[in-house]
This record gives C-alpha cells, structure tokens and sequence, in this order.
C-alpha cells in the first residue's frame, strides 16, 4: 500500500482523483448520515466533496493523503501538521478523518493507512498524534482504542461543536 498526498493542479483537484474519492465517500455513506457534513449522505456529489477537501487544505499545515492497494483507492486521511486554533499549546499534529472504502471494512486498511499516517508523523520527528472521534461513533472509538490512542478529554468540535472523544498516541522515534 502506498500513501501519497493530494496535490492541486491550477489551484484545483484533478478530475478524475476527485471522482475516485467522491465514490470512496458515497461508499461511506453510514459515516456521513452520524457527522452530518453532508445534506444527504446517500446522495454525495462531486461538487460536495471538492468544497470538503477545499476547506480542509485551506488550513495552514493541512494535508489529504490517499491510500491505494494495487492502484486502487482504498482510503484517504486528512492531517494537520498542528492544532487549528493558534492559540492551542497542542504540540501534537492532528488525524482529521480516515476514511476507507466500505466495501473493503474489516480488511486491515484502516490499520494500514493509520499506521502509515503515523510513520509520516514520526518520520517528520513528531512525538505523538490527536485525533477527536465523534460521541455517537462507538465503532470508530473502539477502532482507535485498539490502535493504541488512550483517553484525552472529552469536547466539542470546532466547526459545528458536535461532542467528541479526543484521544492521543505516543510515537517512539524511528529505530535506526
């Protein structure tokens, strides 16, 4: 499995990847109808997803990074080299959302691309990564329990103040 980031061409998102990932949200559609990012999770479009991934690059330090197995696109994450909120003394960069192909759940990709997401982390020389899991996700907070993200605090999200679980994981530092 390779990660690589999503580069803009021109300022935009090139058509075809952004097709690909349009259909890796639709498969996500369970996911979206908890969050509420989207109007009607049974319905993502094209257009909806440019706008997401737009906003989420529009932070300083973001990043989008998809996965692919054999050239095909099994999930993506969004980062962030550090906490939204100047003000934050978070020294942590951020988990944003990772996001896998429904249809390839419980295959081990969502461990795959978190464990690389993490490498990138730690190959940069940080020391540990946050996350926030929403409250009515119990699957995706037992998903990152088992990965070995421990209990922070409980918050609201800063977008739209949904309650959230934020957790933590430590990084060692790479073995020489």
């Amino acid at each position: 499995m390779i990660l690589q980031p999503l580069v803009p061409v021109d300022g935009d998102l090139p058509g075809p990847v952004l097709t690909e990932i349009a259909a890796l949200y639709a498969t996500n559609h369970a996911f979206f109808e908890l969050s509420g990012d989207f109007p009607d999770p049974g319905r993502i479009t094209v257009e909806q997803v440019a706008a997401a991934l737009a906003d989420e690059l529009a932070h300083d330090g973001a990043e989008v990074l998809l996965a692919r197995s054999a050239g095909r696109l099994v999930g993506m994450a969004t980062t962030l080299a550090h906490h939204p909120d100047p003000a934050s003394e978070d020294p942590d960069p951020w988990i944003g959302l990772l996001l896998i192909d429904a249809t390839a759940h419980r295959e081990g990709y969502g461990r795959a691309v978190a464990t690389l997401v993490e490498d990138h982390f730690r190959a940069a020389g940080r020391t540990g990564v946050r996350l926030a899991v929403l409250a009515n996700n119990p699957k995706a907070l037992a998903f990152w329990q088992s990965q070995g993200y421990g209990f922070l605090r409980r918050a609201g999200d800063r977008e739209l103040g949904r309650e959230c679980t934020v957790l933590r994981k430590p990084l060692a530092p790479e073995l020489p």
